[in-house]
């Protein structure tokens, strides 16, 4: 079980949604020099959401069913830290408090799989 305080625990999550809100407005930047305008909500989620179906063939491929070039652990850890990126970045733009939803859903859930574990028998 891990004994690290819960303040410290959502410190973290706000270290990293700081830090993902940085490289978005260095990519907003970008984008307002190539495009003239930065990317809409619909387009960050098909960001989102290609980065996403990614990390399922590297999944495969770290199961040796798909083929990719390179090196397949690094690209997963890019790729599952990318998505946890985006997350933080269309929270954002969604007026989520991402730090706070996290630690009150997994508060939920856990609160949740405890009752279940209690009303099954032990084995």
């Amino acid at each position: 079980m891990n004994e690290t305080p819960a303040h410290y625990e959502k410190a973290g999550l706000i270290e990293a949604d700081e830090r993902a809100l940085q490289v978005r407005a260095q990519y907003e930047q970008i984008e307002q020099r190539v495009l003239g305008r930065t990317w809409t909500l619909p387009e960050l989620a098909l960001g989102f959401t290609n980065d996403a179906a990614y990390v399922g063939r590297l999944v495969l491929a770290a199961e040796s069913t798909w083929g990719i070039d390179g090196d397949v652990d690094a690209e997963l850890r890019h790729k599952l830290a990318e998505c946890l990126w985006w997350v933080f970045v269309l929270a954002d733009r969604l007026d989520v408090d991402m730090p706070e939803a996290y630690e009150a859903t997994m508060d939920r859930i856990g609160d949740g799989l405890q009752r279940t574990l209690e009303g099954m028998p032990k084995s």
